[in-house]
């Protein structure tokens, strides 16, 4: 049984909607930011960077209560506005090739606690107390787990229902892409969406594994002051057919001292190898991997594939790490190895072939993205993914809608 609340979300008045929303701060180049700085004043870019030219030469606490003073700042600007009561909220983002629908809501730590809410990748212990205590000093956040829940058709048709219905906010940006917003605020909508998520036996973290092990931790850390915010995090729930999985791919600098005929010698032993010359090749099903070396891409079709029954030991990147990278590359720590870079899938290949035809790196690996079933089935059996497998869409635009702690 999953339990979702409604909340109080403080949210950008309507004419500054378009001018306030952004994409994740880590996606902006520091030309992109400069500019975004620079010309726009309203931006959420100004509350989660402030004196982002200097952001080296303050400590993190004074950076953290400099984030908390810049939105407090916004707020007295009436740059936002707060709901008179909790709400829930439906959103869609729509591009020119996809479009996700899901809706917002604050998730129980509770049932995070009790694996109701069930996780598939690992996290990074300075990471998860660097949020914590952004959290806590900031006292808000603004960027959404994003969690997935079995397709429901009953779901599905009261979602179509609600978007034929005028949203809050319906607004376009300059990345192209469409974003609508409704309010669920009736008692009847509100009390009717809570039954219907207490049906669900279990949800799944898609995305926001750090987000969500923060707010447990600051729960834990500040639960006894009594706020009943710190009892829940700001959650997108979205169907699992709506979520989008691309694969992470791989760049190495150098070939731990092998020749290419070597390298190729060494891989031929788990992998069938297929020289595609120039052409632009990626990997059209699991256990398929593309590799970019010297100039040209190669097919590697693992010969092993189907006789491992462990879920973890079928994964494409895990095969990867365990035959090619680890031994014979040499990376052992896939999150640390200064030797070792990642391209999200959405990113074309020409990229890879760019960075390493550069000369900065010496062989590029290209995998077959996993599917939701995979990430599923290794949340249910408490297995977790190996770093980077997967960079899923959608992303939530920061500054959208915040959640006060």
């Amino acid at each position: 049984m999953s339990k979702i609340i409604p909340f109080k979300a403080v949210r950008p008045t309507l004419d500054k909607i378009g001018l306030v929303t952004c994409r994740n701060y880590d996606d902006y180049s520091s030309a992109e930011l400069a500019a975004w700085l620079s010309f726009n004043p309203y931006s959420f870019l100004h509350v989660i960077h402030p004196a982002y030219m200097h952001s080296q030469k303050i400590t993190l606490d004074k950076r953290f209560k400099g984030v908390a003073h810049k939105y407090q700042d916004f707020k007295d600007d009436g740059v936002f506005m707060e709901e008179e009561k909790p709400v829930f909220f439906l959103y869609e983002i729509k591009s020119k090739t996809q479009s996700f629908t899901g809706i917002v809501a604050g998730t129980s730590i509770d049932d995070y606690k009790k694996n109701i809410i069930k996780k598939h990748e690992d996290t990074l212990q300075y990471r998860v107390e660097y949020f914590k205590d952004y959290l806590h000093q900031t006292g808000f956040n603004t960027e959404p787990v994003l969690i997935t829940y079995p397709d429901n058709e009953t779901l599905n048709v009261w979602i179509d229902q609600k978007k034929t219905s005028q949203p809050i906010y319906n607004y376009s940006t300059t990345n192209k892409e469409k974003h609508q917003l409704w309010k669920i605020e009736t008692d009847e909508e509100i009390n009717w969406l809570t039954k219907q998520f207490k049906n669900i036996p279990e949800l799944y973290i898609a995305d926001g594994h750090h987000r969500s092990a923060s707010a447990e931790m600051l729960y834990d850390q500040d639960s006894h002051l009594g706020n009943e915010n710190l009892n829940y995090f700001m959650s997108f729930l979205i169907a699992e057919s709506q979520v989008k999985i691309y694969e992470f791919n791989r760049i190495i600098r150098d070939l731990n001292g092998y020749s290419k005929d070597d390298f190729l010698e060494k891989l031929s032993e788990h992998f069938i190898i297929k020289d595609k010359e120039q052409e632009l090749w990626k990997p059209q099903s699991k256990f398929e991997f593309g590799m970019y070396l010297d100039g040209n891409f190669y097919a590697l079709f693992y010969k092993q594939a189907n006789t491992n029954t462990s879920l973890i030991h079928n994964l494409d990147a895990q095969i990867l790490y365990d035959k090619v990278l680890k031994p014979l590359l040499g990376i052992e720590d896939l999150r640390n190895d200064e030797r070792i870079e990642y391209i999200p899938g959405k990113q074309s290949i020409a990229t890879l072939k760019e960075l390493v035809d550069e000369g900065e790196f010496e062989v590029g690996f290209m995998l077959f993205p996993s599917d939701i079933s995979e990430i599923i089935a290794l949340a249910d059996n408490n297995l977790i993914m190996p770093p980077k497998s997967t960079y899923i869409e959608p992303k939530f635009r920061s500054g959208l809608l915040v959640y006060e702690l």
